[in-house]
């Protein structure tokens, strides 16, 4: 039986502190764009309003490149899981 290509690649060891490693929750995310980047804005929002969790910017070819491997990784997870109900913006808003 062959390898595939991701088992011969040792894994990525990531240096990061506590704070980041503990990640951080958004619920809206604002995309921007010109012809050099990207900007991901991850929003949370919340009753008091939305806070900005973290800005992302990256050229269009990565994000092409991530748009690509969410699109597999979702696929993957509802293989294993069914399928992601995705509910309307709509009836996201706090009581």
């Amino acid at each position: 039986m062959q390898n595939s290509p991701e088992q011969d690649q040792p894994p990525i060891q990531i240096n990061t502190s506590d704070e980041i490693s503990r990640g951080r929750y958004s619920n809206t995310l604002l995309v921007s764009h010109s012809p050099d980047e990207f900007i991901l804005d991850w929003l949370l929002n919340s009753p008091n309003g939305p806070h900005l969790v973290s800005r992302i910017i990256m050229t269009p070819g990565n994000i092409k490149r991530v748009a690509e491997a969410l699109r597999i990784n979702i696929e993957q997870y509802e293989e294993k899981f069914g399928a992601i109900n995705v509910v309307e913006p709509v009836a996201q808003k706090f009581h």
